[in-house]
């Protein structure tokens, strides 16, 4: 039986009086799209960020099987650690593209950062693989040595892509991906983020405001308001017949023109 590579556990985070993720649990399986959905204020990226670690949790456990079969206590990896899993294993998929990228470096260098931080120093093996990752995420190669500042917020996306996955990771989080795009660029970053995850079979967590972004991309799906899920099940399932008054709301609210 397939076990777990992510398990989330009562999970909580407070700012004063004010809950953002209250005892919030999931399991994440290898291959699966967990998609969070929710209005601004809804806890949602904070739960993101917890789990990733940029935010320190207030209770709680976030384990995570490795490549090597080793469980792992996020919340408590020390910060060397907890750097070499976020270059190697993870990936961490910003809203704004410029927040993930180097912008001052080529997008070459941006995405031959990644290897180099693992050690590869072959210079030719480094071109390589970045034309190689380009190609995947529909960049020409020959825009290599252009600067990021050089490119459409669409390609800055698809960049920040490549330089996420050039080093193969297992689980990928994404912070509303499709934020602040086009309807049409959006739309053809969702149908590449489907690909890519079905074809180097990651592990991902959506969280998104976008009730099309998760119907798209994730298999399951958990709805949270004012810190709390609300509701969870298999994504179709849930905007299909929601059952909380709440995911009703926004699901309708999706649907009105």
């Amino acid at each position: 039986m397939t076990k777990p590579i992510l398990q989330v556990h009562q999970l909580s985070k407070s700012y004063g009086a004010i809950t953002a993720c209250d005892r919030i649990s999931f399991d994440l399986y290898p291959g699966q799209v967990l998609g969070i959905v929710g209005e601004s204020g809804s806890g949602k990226s904070t739960l993101l960020r917890t789990i990733a670690n940029h935010l320190t949790i207030d209770q709680g456990n976030v384990t995570y099987v490795s490549r090597s079969g080793e469980h792992l206590n996020v919340t408590q990896l020390p910060e060397p650690k907890r750097r070499w899993l976020m270059r190697t294993e993870w990936g961490f998929v910003q809203q704004n593209p410029r927040d993930g990228l180097r912008m001052k470096v080529s997008a070459g260098a941006n995405i031959g950062e990644r290897l180099l931080d693992i050690g590869v120093r072959n210079y030719g093996k480094i071109r390589t693989e970045v034309a190689h990752w380009l190609q995947q995420v529909e960049i020409d190669p020959s825009r290599m040595d252009d600067l990021p500042a050089h490119f459409s917020g669409g390609m800055q996306q698809r960049l920040q892509l490549a330089r996420v996955l050039v080093t193969r990771p297992q689980l990928i989080l994404m912070d509303e991906p499709t934020g602040g795009l086009d309807v049409s660029v959006q739309a053809k970053l969702l149908d590449l983020l489907r690909s890519l995850v079905r074809n180097f079979h990651l592990s991902a967590i959506v969280v998104t405001h976008d009730i099309g972004v998760v119907r798209l991309l994730a298999h399951r799906l958990l709805v949270m308001q004012q810190g709390k899920v609300v509701e969870s099940g298999l994504t179709d399932q849930v905007l299909d017949d929601p059952q909380h008054p709440y995911t009703q709301l926004l699901v309708s609210a999706a649907l009105t023109p």
